[in-house]
């Protein structure tokens, strides 16, 4: 199997179409299937299948994405060590929650794009600590961003970076402002807005009430962060979220700060890749930047 084919493959498996992979790679459509024949002749299970109008992934074409993007990966790791010494090119994929990627690495970005100018980034979402994990170990990520505990990996190379503190956070005129502090009891009754399953703020907060024995029926769940502080602001439920995330809206009194007592083991900002990754020039160079500007935090 060649490269070409596992790149059109890539690309038909990410947008499953094929007359819109075709127009992305400016290939005939034809050619397209040709290349899919192929991969699928050689690998002796069908890839694509068709239901109706609809191109779906049969469980063999999920498999076999996994390892394509890998030698995908690897070809352009071995081009960018044959030609070092010439300007840098080739694609990092990062893995990152969407708090790291909106206040803490658009700085790094800037810094490392005038470095590397030729070099594509491309972020994954990780709404989980164990998702990120999981790409790092089979290949899908070269680095990714962890909010977590710090832990050690067997296979990976975890770093600290900076400890992360947590706001519960409601509304400028919400009751529970006139407490000093608040115990799971005094949130029974109140809407919780909370982040996907998995994220490490997430189960800090249910950790929070469990540990008291207190289940809050009233829970909404939001794929993003903006949505969460839109809900708090509009007095819609309260939060848990990392200060780096709220502190603009709290200086402006958007919402405010309820005090509260964590006693779960402080969580930090890591960064993370496998240890067996080949340390390519704009990779160490992404994470020596990371560690520089991270220290003026």
């Amino acid at each position: 199997m060649e490269i070409k084919q596992l790149i059109t493959f890539k690309m038909a498996a990410e947008n499953l179409n094929f007359t819109q992979t075709a127009k992305l790679l400016n290939f005939a459509q034809s050619s397209v299937t040709a290349q899919i024949k192929v991969l699928e002749s050689e690998i002796g299970r069908p890839l694509f299948e068709r239901l109706g109008k609809r191109l779906i992934l049969t469980e063999a074409g999920h498999q076999f994405k996994a390892y394509a993007e890998k030698m995908i990966r690897l070809s352009e790791e071995a081009k960018l060590i044959v030609n070092a010494g010439e300007e840098q090119t080739g694609t990092l994929m990062i893995g990152a929650q969407e708090s790291q990627c909106t206040y803490r690495l658009p700085p790094i970005l800037r810094e490392f794009k005038s470095q590397f100018p030729m070099v594509k980034l491309v972020f994954k979402p990780a709404h989980s600590d164990e998702m990120a994990r999981e790409h790092l170990e089979s290949g899908l990520l070269d680095v990714a961003f962890i909010m977590d505990t710090c832990k050690s990996g067997d296979s990976l190379k975890i770093e600290p970076l900076i400890k992360e503190e947590l706001l519960i956070v409601a509304s400028s005129s919400h009751p529970l402002l006139e407490k000093s502090a608040v115990a799971p009891e005094d949130l029974e009754h109140e809407t919780i807005l909370l982040t996907e399953t998995g994220c490490s703020y997430r189960t800090i907060f249910e950790d929070f009430f469990s540990s008291a024995g207190v289940y809050s029926l009233n829970k909404i769940e939001f794929g993003s962060i903006e949505a969460i502080k839109q809900c708090v602001i509009a007095g819609l439920g309260i939060a848990l979220l990392p200060k780096m995330a709220v502190e603009t809206d709290l200086r402006l009194g958007r919402m405010k700060e309820v005090g509260w007592k964590n006693t779960t083991a402080p969580i930090c900002t890591q960064i993370a890749w496998h240890k067996d990754k080949w340390m390519t020039p704009p990779l160490e160079a992404f994470i020596n930047l990371t560690r520089k500007t991270f220290k003026n935090y």
